[in-house]
């Protein structure tokens, strides 16, 4: 009997440190939503809970209110960005939604060839949410392909941003577990990547030739400034506007509509879609949008 009501204050002590008050949830969200735009509604407070959970005791504390007491007396300390961490979803993979590629491939790039899409010399694409690296590499595959075969002598590059230190940090590393490249043609397996050798046996690193074509930036997409001044033929902004409002949607279709050059095109998730947002852009396809030539 004793022992038995001992484990149950345990369990009692441990249920109440991975609680979250009412009012630590709506300064999360507050706090999230002020930095990111992220609009974490009431159903995602369970996956917070857990999330910061696993926070608080990295950091040795007692619960998730003295973890919400340090930043609230300090929010802009680095906590910060490990909260930012947190939250972000990251779920990618290699040539995931290829339709976009076939259409990059296909529509885009000989645009780009003929002289249809901005500077013919010079192709510039963003990716504005690459998370662990697999979207802009499989991006930069596609170009280099294509390009090599029509346009050897253009100058290309893929700039990658996401506001989670942690993705940036995997994806600038470019190193990736053999299942995550079941996507890959083995023709492109061989020419893009490096196999592992002893204690790096059964992973894989992108080229070194292709790594040096993408930069990565840590970026909050709803910043003052970017950190580039030429605009940008493609934009892949894809499964980013779900977790944002109508209002912010709009604010972002509009920053990124600046940073096109007229005729250049905007991809979104295919889970996405602007029907009801007031935007500046021509529908081509589900997904798939181009700003209106001049």
């Amino acid at each position: 009997m004793f022992e038995s009501h001992t484990k149950s204050n345990i369990a009692a002590a441990a249920n109440h440190q991975a609680e979250i008050s009412n009012g630590d949830y709506k300064f999360v969200r507050e706090l999230i939503y002020n930095e990111t735009r992220i609009n974490l509604g009431e159903h995602k407070r369970e996956l917070v809970t857990a999330r910061l959970g696993k926070r608080v005791r990295l950091l040795g504390m007692n619960s998730l209110h003295d973890y919400c007491r340090m930043l609230r007396n300090d929010p802009k300390t680095g906590e910060l960005y490990h909260l930012i961490d947190a939250i972000s979803t990251n779920h990618t993979f290699f040539f995931r939604e290829v339709n976009h590629f076939n259409y990059l491939n296909e529509t885009i790039l000989p645009q780009f060839v003929d002289g249809k899409l901005g500077n013919s010399q010079s192709l510039k694409t963003w990716s504005c949410a690459c998370s662990t690296g697999e979207e802009p590499y499989s991006v930069a595959i596609t170009l280099a392909e294509y390009l090599e075969r029509n346009k050897p002598e253009a100058h290309w590059d893929v700039q990658c941003s996401d506001i989670s230190t942690r993705v940036l940090d995997f994806a600038s590393k470019a190193i990736y577990d053999e299942n995550r490249l079941k996507q890959i043609q083995p023709e492109w397996r061989r020419k893009y990547f490096q196999k592992g050798e002893q204690q790096m046996a059964g992973y894989y690193r992108i080229h070194p030739t292709l790594r040096k074509r993408l930069n990565f930036h840590r970026l909050n997409l709803f910043a003052n400034s970017f950190p580039w001044k030429e605009k940008f033929q493609v934009i892949f902004c894809r499964n980013v506007m779900i977790y944002f409002d109508r209002e912010t949607q709009e604010d972002l279709v509009g920053r990124l509509a600046q940073n096109l050059v007229p005729g250049g095109y905007l991809l979104i998730g295919h889970a996405e879609s602007l029907a009801g947002v007031n935007h500046p852009y021509q529908t081509i396809k589900p997904a798939i949008y181009r700003l209106p030539e001049k």
